[in-house]
């Protein structure tokens, strides 16, 4: 299942929906004319505007989703099912935290001159850079050197604390695509990497958020990121350092991830700023990011 956050255009109201056949349904909209027509609805449904709600809910919140889903026809009513073409997609998750692990793919290490790390690099990024698929990424005048970063993005489904890496993924909800935004010059100036990671739209997360089930394996899956269709980052999630369930444990050790949390798990290598010469973002640029089984991730930069 492939959720979003999403509003028509035209409308500030946050919505839930559902991706189906390049359609999204809107899951509130869904659950009330289900109501209407005399099936049984849980209520919750009913109000839901944030993939938050279903996450809260846990497996019974994906099982009232299937229900609702499967018992319905989507092709028909307009006050349901809408095009791509009429909606704004809003970040994946109110996320309360973003969790990002620098530096996991040895390639990428190598490639900034720095030895593979011997424990997970661990930053965060501030939920005031969060962003959407489709916006754009605008550069800030503090910064000439903003830099891409294709990665995948973790969404914890339930409060983790000491958990075992055997356990991890059970706490897992789903994954996502993001873009760990980076500007250079504050990252390695500053001294600390708040400012070079934190600024404002600066993590663009989504579309959707694929859950668990979808994923056969975390660990085997191609990530691609394309800078005006050109190809700049190629890896497979295999290449890790660190894997999903390791980070998942080590994070919990000693922080508690709450339902919603992100955490970025690392770029492979191909950044613009370590190239010869440096490749970084400009004004009308465009970056794709594309996961296996999980779909595309397209920010446009603007002044």
């Amino acid at each position: 299942m492939k959720l979003a956050q999403f509003k028509t255009k035209g409308s500030a109201l946050p919505r839930l929906g559902l991706s189906l056949n390049e359609h999204i349904i809107d899951v509130s909209a869904l659950a009330l004319t289900a109501k209407e027509s005399g099936s049984d609805v849980a209520e919750w449904l009913l109000g839901a505007n944030s993939t938050l709600d279903v996450i809260a809910r846990e497996s019974s919140g994906l099982e009232d989703l299937n229900s609702l889903v499967g018992s319905r026809d989507h092709t028909v009513d307009d006050r349901v099912v809408f095009s791509l073409s009429a909606i704004e997609f809003l970040p994946a998750v109110n996320a309360g935290k973003i969790l990002a692990i620098g530096r996991n793919y040895a390639d990428h290490a190598i490639e900034g001159g720095a030895e593979p790390p011997k424990a997970p690099l661990l930053f965060n990024k501030l939920t005031n850079s969060l962003s959407a698929h489709e916006a754009s990424i605008v550069l800030s005048p503090i910064s000439t050197k903003v830099d891409f970063e294709a990665e995948l993005a973790v969404i914890i489904g339930r409060r983790a604390k000491l958990v075992s890496e055997a356990e991890a993924l059970d706490y897992v909800f789903g994954y996502s695509l993001i873009n760990d935004v980076s500007a250079r010059d504050l990252q390695f100036g500053d001294g600390q990497w708040v400012r070079g990671k934190g600024l404002d739209t600066f993590a663009p997360l989504g579309p959707f958020i694929t859950t668990r089930d979808e994923i056969a394996d975390v660990q085997a899956l191609n990530i691609e990121g394309r800078l005006n269709g050109q190809v700049m980052q190629s890896s497979n999630t295999r290449k890790m350092i660190f894997t999903v369930a390791y980070l998942v444990s080590y994070l919990s050790q000693g922080i508690t991830l709450e339902p919603g949390d992100v955490i970025a798990t690392g770029t492979p290598e191909g950044v613009g700023y370590f190239r010869d010469p440096p490749v970084l973002l400009q004004a009308g640029d465009v970056y794709e990011i594309t996961i296996e089984g999980l779909g595309t991730l397209r920010n446009s930069v603007s002044a």
